[in-house]
């Protein structure tokens, strides 16, 4: 079972923060377009510029596989001066 969490604005946007899914996706690309089957607004934001990806507690670029047990983060964009 992966887990996928949401932080900041996307959080706000799902409605929810963690979820467990049962198949697991077998990268991030599928999860992503799972999630957007779901609800189109949150796919929209999570392909946004800027929005990153953590993969099992490490930043990922790109498409990366999934594991049962994997852990996805996906994080705003960040700002500051």
């Amino acid at each position: 079972m992966a887990r996928v969490l949401l932080f900041g604005p996307l959080r706000d946007l799902a409605g929810w923060r963690e979820r467990d899914l049962d198949p697991p996706p077998a990268s991030i690309a599928e999860l992503k377009q799972r999630l957007a089957a779901e609800d189109a607004r949150l796919g929209e934001a999570l392909s946004g510029k800027g929005v990153q990806v953590a993969l099992d507690q490490q930043i990922v670029r790109g498409d990366a596989q999934l594991s049962a047990r994997s852990e996805v983060a996906f994080l705003p964009p960040m700002s500051g001066g």
